[in-house]
């Protein structure tokens, strides 16, 4: 559910020399770390995504940059814009995402709850939209 998403605020140490955030699996995070990829060089205004998880758990961050992420539950879609390193979306499973508007040297990390799996994944979001409505994913309106 929508609902369920939200932004994370990392801790961020501040320092002159540099500041500093950190995060931990389970801690800051709800779920243990098992996959860690990053998007870069991404044409600014391009798309990426366009896919739902089964039962993987993401958290997004913009390391560098900014960019939107479109995320929908079946029923509802949301659009969040991330630029800031220490703010994370989480976005939990059976949720479609699609991450577009990408500013020139934009940099997107990615937190994964599991490892690649080719299984996991909906790429046709008709179909994403049918399984959603018939495990009865309710209609939860909730502000980011």
């Amino acid at each position: 559910m929508i609902a369920n998403s939200k932004i994370i605020d990392f801790p961020k140490y501040m320092d002159p020399r540099g500041n500093l955030s950190v995060i931990e699996s389970g801690v800051h995070i709800p779920f243990e770390i098992k996959r860690v990829y990053y998007l870069y060089d991404v044409p600014g205004g391009s798309s990426r995504a366009g896919h739902g998880h089964k039962e993987l758990q993401q958290v997004i961050i913009a390391m560098s940059g900014s960019f939107d992420v479109i995320i929908d539950d079946g029923y509802e879609r949301k659009k969040v814009h991330l630029n800031r390193s220490y703010h994370g979306l989480y976005i939990p499973k059976m949720m479609w995402r699609e991450v577009e508007n990408f500013s020139s040297g934009a940099v997107c990390l990615v937190l994964a709850s599991t490892v690649y799996d080719q299984q996991d994944y909906y790429h046709n979001y008709e179909e994403f939209v049918e399984v959603a409505h018939a495990h009865g994913q309710s209609v939860a309106s909730n502000v980011i």
